[in-house]
Formats: structure tokens, sequence, C-alpha cells
């Protein structure tokens, strides 16, 4: 715990916030089917610290995230906790279209006290278009899928902070053959074969 005080700047407040949420989530998979049981054993550092390694990718001016597939909050509720007091201006989407998992995040959004967070239940294609400032996606889908998904909701300063694991560079290939893109690969914090894709100037390819 101390590394990720240290590592993250992440206060013993926020910790607590944290492990409450850590809590909530094996209590409620009891109930509804969050993330997958073989994570739950070592779900501090396959969710939550999975997340926190996205922290210092998200800009300090950045006014608006869209996380798409939330699911069980991973990872836009995780950044939302603990940016919440150093960027309250800085206000968190986090979309799921599957109504079981948008009720997990609301009860999290209430139990943390998250009042930079917007539950959306609804699938991303139906939203308004709005440009964002960072767009993330933790195990969604295929990066052209995602990046299928974020052209609308990219302008040309949004980043978009995509978790991927060990097919990460045949993905990236194969969504070359659609998309204009610049990747930068960061190894993955807590998987050796994972990475994180942070992708910029996002177009489409002429035909």
């Amino acid at each position: 715990m101390e590394n990720i005080i240290e590592k993250y700047n992440v206060s013993r407040e926020t910790i607590s916030l944290l492990k409450a949420y850590e809590a909530s989530l094996i209590e409620w998979q009891n109930k509804f089917n969050l993330v997958s049981n073989t994570t739950l054993e070592d779900a501090w550092n396959r969710h939550f610290v999975d997340s926190l390694q996205l922290l210092p990718l998200v800009p300090d001016d950045a006014k608006s995230l869209y996380d798409f597939g939330s699911g069980a909050g991973f990872p836009g509720m995780v950044l939302a906790t603990v940016l919440k007091d150093k960027t309250p201006y800085l206000k968190f989407k986090l979309v799921e279209s599957i109504k079981k998992k948008t009720l997990y995040l609301n009860f999290v959004k209430d139990k943390l006290g998250l009042n930079n967070v917007e539950i959306i239940n609804d699938r991303i294609e139906n939203l308004p278009i709005e440009k964002a400032d960072v767009i993330t996606s933790r195990a969604m889908c295929s990066l052209t899928e995602l990046l299928n998904y974020a052209y609308k909701f990219s302008s040309k300063k949004t980043k978009c902070i995509f978790p991927k694991g060990k097919k990460h560079q045949e993905e990236i290939s194969e969504a070359k053959k659609k998309w204009n893109f610049n990747c930068e690969i960061i190894p993955s914090a807590t998987n050796a074969e994972s990475a994180i894709l942070v992708i910029t100037n996002l177009s489409l390819k002429r035909r």
C-alpha cells in the first residue's frame, strides 16, 4: 500500500475509499457477475492497481473523461475517486449498457461521494456527440472497434488511454488498416504481457 501512496501520490483517505470500493465489489459479485470470478482473489491488483497506473497519463488540464463499457468501474471510477479533490473540474462520464452494472456503479458513486461522476446507462452509439479530452476503456472490445466508438468523441487534443492484453501489437496493426493515429505503447505495471496504448491524432484513412 505504501508504494501506491508514494508512486501515485494517493492519500490514505483515498486508499480507504478504494478499499471500501473493493469490499463492495466482492459483496456485489455474489449478486451480479461484475468481473471474472478468477480475479477476485487478487482484486486489488487486478482491478484497482491496474486502473491506478493510468493516473499519470491523464492530462492535468483535462475537463472531460469518457469511460466506455465501464463495467464495474474500471478504470473510470477508480480514476474519479483519486482525482475528485486534485482536479475537481474534471468530469467523468461512465458509459455502461448493462442495467445491473449501472446499479452497482451508482451504488459506488453514492457510497464514495463522487460528485464528479455521471453514470450513463446506454449504448455508446446512442449518445449525443460531445468532444472529450480523455477516453478510457478496459477489456471492452478490439482496438479497431474502440476507435470506431471513440472517433465521434475525438478532437485534435483528445487522448485515448486503452489498457490492452498480450495481443496489443496485433490489434494496433489491424486498426491501422482503417485509422491513422499516433500510438505510444507503455508496459503494464500489473502484467508483463499487457500494455497501455495512448492514442492521439485519430483520423479515418481516406479510401
